[in-house]
């Protein structure tokens, strides 16, 4: 394997360039920002390739040296991307919510794992001799412990290395590693701090394509670090596979046919109507949406508050890609903004 490779225009198609607006910016992020367009900071990509080409280099050395990485990302369009990545890699991820102390107080965390273990074995029996209440309870403890600590379960002890996105929401997360001296990868959208992160990507945190780009970055990064790290132990990577050279390069292109047939199709298509209802709200009256972009959302059947505030992070990403507003939906938090026109 070989590190993963990435261009400026899956950069740009991402939308990794767009910060926020000009006015949630922190004045710390100025050397990282290109300029301004209609209201919207726009990071300067020629600094993000080779700072992030840099934290992928650190991800593969950590790995390879048997280091672990711990991917944190609690915010909701953050939490599949991360947990998935982690686990591809073999990896760990805290994707509910950081619990004070995770770091700096591993000796607790580790009994409430235990915790969690034993409660799992336990079910595993069907919780044999507990009356309905007791397994009740013990069901909403699992599912609270496993929410929170499921990532990190087979951790063992503290991480190696820190992967976060949006380091404004995972600040606690970034200051118990600091304190402790393990080296941080932070994600800095425009209206981040840049100190306490020992290697920072200028980019979005909050658009849900370009969280999957970094994650699947820093998987790759991860598993060549495996790779390496069991080459210099003289594992024979070619006597792992099993089949055939042919059946291998067949298994390796279906993947590939698979991502060019669904990559005209992101997320899960929400409800729509097929033909304007007889009650339209002024969908103009959402931050960021104008009469051009009002016209496109009608047209594609979009005409109410109620649609917008129902829709799921799948079915964001549907939209986003079918409006091609790169990632505008979750950057100006349409759907909290629709929720409270609603309250009115």
């Amino acid at each position: 394997m070989a590190l993963p490779e990435f261009s400026l225009r899956q950069l740009l198609e991402a939308g990794v360039h767009f910060g926020h607006q000009t006015h949630r910016w922190n004045p710390r992020m100025d050397q990282y920002i290109y300029g301004s367009r209609n209201g919207i900071h726009i990071m300067d990509l020629t600094q993000t390739v080779p700072l992030l080409d840099q934290a992928l280099n650190v991800v593969r050395e950590t790995v390879s040296k048997g280091g672990r990485v711990l991917f944190v990302g609690t915010k909701r369009q953050a939490s599949k991307a991360v947990a998935e990545a982690a686990e591809r890699s073999a990896q760990y991820y805290m994707n509910h919510r950081w619990l004070g102390g995770t770091l700096t107080n591993w000796q607790t965390v580790s009994k409430s794992i235990q915790r969690l273990k034993a409660i799992s074995a336990q079910m595993e029996t069907g919780f044999d001799g507990l009356t309905k209440k007791e397994r009740l309870g013990m069901e909403r403890e699992h599912a609270k412990l496993h929410a929170s600590l499921n990532g990190i379960a087979e951790m063992g002890g503290t991480p190696d290395l820190l992967f976060v996105i949006d380091t404004n929401k995972e600040a606690l997360a970034v200051a118990e590693a600091n304190k402790l001296g393990i080296p941080v990868i932070g994600i800095l959208d425009t209206n981040s701090a840049p100190e306490g992160i020992d290697y920072p990507i200028p980019g979005n945190d909050d658009a849900a394509r370009a969280i999957g780009l970094y994650c699947d970055l820093i998987a790759r990064s991860a598993l060549d670090g495996m790779a390496a790290q069991m080459g210099s132990a003289g594992v024979d990577l070619g006597e792992l596979v099993d089949a055939p050279v042919e059946e291998v390069l067949d298994t390796v292109e279906a993947p590939k046919e698979i991502e060019e047939d669904t990559t005209e199709a992101v997320g899960t298509k929400p409800t729509l109507f097929t033909e304007a209802p007889s009650e339209k709200d002024d969908l103009k009256k959402i931050t960021g949406v104008g009469p051009k972009l009002e016209e496109a959302m009608n047209k594609l059947g979009v005409y109410q508050f109620a649609q917008v505030a129902s829709w799921t992070n799948d079915e964001i990403m549907w939209i986003d890609d079918s409006l091609s507003v790169k990632g505008r939906i979750e950057r100006d938090d349409w759907v909290g903004q629709v929720s409270e026109l609603i309250k009115g």
